[in-house]
């Protein structure tokens, strides 16, 4: 991820059980998530290498993703196509659906984040580095490995036949970050990010599922992330953004998440909201300090592990698995 439209130690100690479950003084009943086994989600991703669309590393984490959710209870299905990408050439896409709980078609829960990485470091000084692809270790692998665990603990839920699970179904898309790169001087086009989206979001008037909201992680993992209310979320899912703002706040995220509300990004909410017409929210890190609107490593060789903390995880984990009980 991505562009604006406009220019312009440790929290706790995490103890994992088999459920892991945080301990607090306070009543709120907060739900199992294990940010340990997150990391190591994410972990397991950066290990394979730069996740980009064609490569060995990209259809090897695709795999990875397949054998998880299925191995965590989850009904699997694969989306496969092409998009055209910013030369104008065709781009295979391959998005990745995984269905938990109820069958019931209506009214389901989406949730969302892109598993494929950068083709390039466009953003570093280095002219030279540019052309390298990055680990993504936060933007696409901190998002997967937010909702890898959120599978988890969805299949232990549905192992409980007394429990009674809302329908969720959980999508990585593909081809998020190959939007067109900054040094490109060709012909200009549009909707060159978010591809597998715009994919997903086209092949759903074929569909019978119905959603009542969805939510798409993106960048979750920096230690010092901040989470506003983006411009589109509020445009078109103004309610479920109060939702999952007051969960935080009722959780003792506040920090994270925050009131302030910035630019429009583009990123795969903008095209669930226009083009599926699901209310979407993004819950993605900004940075209103940098010029860019995003971390200092956002597209760049710095995008690995050094900027996941699994406090955040913790945080975006608890607050997701919160909305959606």
């Amino acid at each position: 991820m991505r562009f604006r439209l406009l220019p312009f130690f440790l929290l706790f100690l995490l103890s994992c059980t088999v459920a892991c479950t945080k301990k607090t003084s306070t009543p709120v009943t907060r739900p199992a998530f294990c940010a340990d086994s997150a990391y190591t989600f994410i972990a397991n991703q950066v290990q394979m290498g730069p996740r980009v669309p064609g490569t060995t590393a990209h259809n090897e984490c695709a795999a990875y993703l397949i054998h998880t959710l299925e191995r965590m209870g989850a009904s699997v299905e694969q989306q496969r196509g092409t998009m055209t990408d910013f030369e104008g050439e065709d781009l295979p896409v391959r998005n990745i659906i995984a269905h938990f709980g109820s069958r019931n078609l209506n009214n389901r829960i989406l949730l969302a984040a892109h598993y494929d990485t950068r083709p390039w470091s466009d953003e570093e000084t280095d002219y030279d580095r540019r052309f390298l692809p990055i680990d993504g270790a936060n933007d696409g692998a901190s998002g997967v490995g937010v909702l890898l665990e959120v599978a988890r603990q969805l299949g232990l839920q549905q192992q409980d036949t007394t429990a009674r699970m809302r329908g969720i179904d959980i999508v990585f898309f593909d081809c998020e970050d190959y939007g067109t790169p900054s040094f490109y001087t060709g012909q200009q086009k549009e909707n060159t990010w978010c591809l597998g989206s715009q994919f997903w979001a086209d092949l759903l008037k074929y569909r019978r599922e119905t959603y009542q909201f969805g939510i798409v992680l993106d960048m979750v993992g920096a230690p010092d992330a901040v989470f506003p209310r983006e411009y589109y979320s509020e445009q078109y899912a103004h309610n479920y953004v109060e939702m999952i703002w007051r969960a935080a706040r009722q959780l003792g995220y506040s920090q994270f998440f925050s009131q302030q509300q910035e630019y429009p990004i583009v990123d795969d909410h903008y095209y669930i909201n226009t083009l599926a017409h699901i209310p979407c929210v993004d819950i993605i890190h900004y940075n209103s300090n940098s010029s860019k609107g995003f971390p200092f490593w956002w597209h760049t060789q710095q995008d690995n592990m050094q900027n996941i903390a699994t406090a955040t995880l913790q945080a975006v984990g608890e607050v997701v698995l919160k909305v959606i009980e």
